[in-house]
């Protein structure tokens, strides 16, 4: 089985279904988004999207509501869809008095909208710490899976930081997005030594990267898209191509990702 470990709700989502069957993608694990460029028709609209997009990668946006309705797109594309898609669940950052707790938020993400594990989470240089609440929640419930983005605007410090966490919380499996952007080489190390770090290859920074990480972290790496900023059939070519057996190939394009989240 194929499976695309990293894409968002593209809208409609019928648009997702068939290119994952011109792809020859039997699953996609779906994120959510607040961000939704297809649909932009011009450069000025896309523009906009892509700001929006920034504004989150700093972490310098959190609305709960905003990200309440960007799980719905989830959630809908997981119940019109159950056979081709399994979903992560966003989580706020940060609360205020009167918010539901994190622990009561990661419940009714997994019992009520089938969530197979927590993120994307995005944050600027320095905010690494505030990931800590979260790697705790995960751990305490059913050590859940948390997919993290380590492109720009991380630093290596940030990468860093975010690896004494995965060590610390060594029950919980961490999700190392995108293969740490320009740290790429220095990523692969780390997660080689730490079994319970993964590596997603989506927008990898060059194809050394790719077969690197194949060759040194097989049992680790997933095969990704990051759709619809990245194309899942050209990533799937380029596994195939960086691949030394069919066995490798078959654990990187879905079996490692199908034994993390039991699918």
């Amino acid at each position: 089985m194929i499976i695309d470990s990293h894409a968002h709700v593209v809208l409609p989502i019928e648009n997702h279904i068939k290119m994952m069957d011109e792809s020859g993608i039997d699953k996609t694990v779906l994120f959510s988004t607040l961000v939704h460029p297809e649909k932009s028709s011009n450069v000025k609209e896309f523009t906009t999207e892509m700001n929006k997009l920034n504004q989150i990668l700093n972490n310098e946006v959190n609305p709960v509501q905003a990200r309440l309705k960007a799980l719905e797109e989830v959630s809908g594309a997981l119940k019109q869809y159950p056979n081709r898609f399994v979903g992560f669940g966003s989580v706020p950052l940060s609360y205020s008095p009167g918010d539901v707790t994190l622990n009561d938020w990661v419940e009714k993400l997994v019992k009520e909208q089938k969530m197979k594990g927590l993120g994307e989470f995005t944050l600027g240089p320095g905010q690494i710490p505030l990931l800590e609440p979260i790697f705790k929640a995960a751990s305490d419930y059913t050590s859940l899976p948390i997919w993290v983005h380590t492109f720009h605007p991380l630093n290596l410090k940030d990468i860093q930081e975010l690896f004494l966490l995965t060590q610390k919380y060594e029950n919980v499996p961490v999700i190392y997005g995108h293969m740490g952007g320009i740290h790429w080489l220095q990523t692969i190390e780390l997660i080689k030594d730490t079994k319970n770090a993964y590596l997603d290859i989506s927008a990898f920074y060059t194809t050394y990267a790719l077969s690197l990480a194949i060759k040194e972290i097989p049992e680790r790496t997933l095969f990704s898209s990051d759709f619809p900023y990245g194309d899942p059939y050209l990533n799937l070519q380029a596994v195939k191509r960086h691949t030394s057996s069919g066995e490798v190939a078959d654990r990187v394009l879905g079996g490692n990702i199908s034994n993390l989240l039991h699918i």
